[in-house]
Formats: structure tokens, C-alpha cells, sequence
């Protein structure tokens, strides 16, 4: 019997049907299915108001590297993170400015930093934790933007098109591995400027052990969430 202090059911309590407990899965088959992992470290989208008050008046993002999505880049400018009970040091900033700072961590970062930030689709800040950044020029405090990015997909329109898939939907992806594990729930972001590719965080790697630029296949769509 679960314990119901794990927050599954009480013994009191009716068990759950099964088709509440689980998604149901159109499996999709196609010769289309593989997408390559992209593994996304630690770092900071960030506007331009906060930006000014980390590195001072009127100051613009200068590009060190481009990104694999078109137009993203990863800046030469790097921030310190202050939370509760830790610090994090040189936390890169990636472009272009946001119309609101999103500070992306992993759940190891946060034990870290002594916050604990929710699984949330980029964008989704309303109350997550907040945290402060320390730039050369001053601090920015933040009452909310810190999360752990939800797994997601970027594809272009014509890879969707393959695979009868479109934005917003949510797939169920394998890692067929070393360790054979199953991404549940992974939004698919669909534009014409994206690049088809997966993005787990860093404990996300770790725990299904991938690597940079390994492939994973989309096995399902969620039909009911």
C-alpha cells in the first residue's frame, strides 16, 4: 500500500481510475522521430531594464557566441546569483533582452542557492521564487523568475508537418540508452525560425544519461493531459 504521505492515496480513500492517473498516448510511428538532445546549462534571459541596473545605463548585450536557434546568442556578460543559503558565480546571460528576467537553474542549483523553483514552460513566472543578481554595476532583486525549465521541443513547421504535430502539443519521449526512460508531458514549440532539437537541463542529462547531440524518439502525443 502507498503511504499516503508520498501524496498518491490514502488507504480511506477510493483508489484513483487509471485513465486519471495516466495521459493517453496516440503513438506515432514514423521514420521522423528521432530529435537531437541539446543539454541547457544554468542561465539568465534577462530585460533590459534589469540588464541597465546590473551593468549600468543604456548598456546592450555584446554576443560571444551564437546559439543553435536562430537569433539567440549566449553573452559575454555573466551575472552572480544570491540566494538564502548559497551563491553561484558567472551565471551567462543569453540574448536577445526579454521583456522579463527568467533565471533558468536545475534542481541541484537550487538545493544549492536554498530555493526550491517549480517545473514551469518558459514565460510561466507567476509565483515562482524570487532571487538576486549581482552585476559590476549594482543588484537587481527579484520577487519572482526563477524556474526549472520543463522539457521541451523546438521544431520547425515542416518537421511538425512529418510528424502531425503542432504547437503546443505535449509528447512522450524515450531515451533509449543506457538507462531506458520515458519524458512525459514535453511541449513542442513550433516556428519557422527554430531548429528541431530537444532541451533537458543538466540533472535531466545526468539521470538519463545523455550526452550533447544524442538522439531520443518521440514515441506518443498526449491526447488528454
Amino acid at each position: 500500500m502507498i503511504d499516503g504521505n508520498c501524496g498518491y492515496w490514502r488507504s480511506e480513500e477510493p483508489r484513483p481510475p487509471i485513465e486519471e492517473a495516466l495521459p493517453h498516448i496516440e503513438p506515432l510511428i514514423s521514420r521522423y522521430n528521432e530529435v537531437p538532445v541539446r543539454i541547457s546549462g544554468r542561465h539568465i534571459h534577462i530585460s533590459q531594464s534589469d540588464l541597465e541596473q546590473l551593468y549600468g545605463p543604456g548598456y546592450k548585450l555584446t554576443k560571444y557566441k551564437d546559439l543553435a536557434q536562430p537569433g539567440q546568442f549566449a553573452a559575454r556578460e555573466t551575472v552572480t546569483v544570491v540566494g538564502p543559503e548559497g551563491v553561484i558565480e558567472d551565471v551567462r546571460i543569453l540574448g536577445p533582452v526579454r521583456d522579463r528576467t527568467q533565471v533558468e537553474i536545475s534542481g541541484t542549483d537550487g538545493y544549492h542557492l536554498g530555493v526550491d523553483p517549480p517545473v514551469r514552460d518558459s514565460g510561466n513566472l507567476e509565483g515562482t521564487p524570487g532571487i538576486v543578481l549581482v552585476g559590476p554595476f549594482g543588484a537587481v532583486t527579484l520577487r519572482e523568475g526563477v524556474i526549472l525549465a520543463a522539457t521541451h521541443i523546438h521544431m520547425n513547421p515542416e518537421d511538425a508537418d512529418k510528424l502531425g504535430l503542432k504547437n503546443g502539443d505535449r509528447v512522450q519521449v524515450l531515451v533509449d540508452g543506457e538507462r531506458d526512460i520515458i519524458f512525459n508531458q514535453v511541449l513542442v514549440r513550433v516556428d519557422k525560425n527554430y531548429i528541431t532539437e530537444m532541451h533537458v537541463d543538466t540533472d535531466e542529462a545526468n539521470a538519463a544519461v545523455i550526452e550533447d547531440g544524442d538522439c531520443v524518439i518521440i514515441i506518443g502525443k498526449v491526447l488528454i493531459q
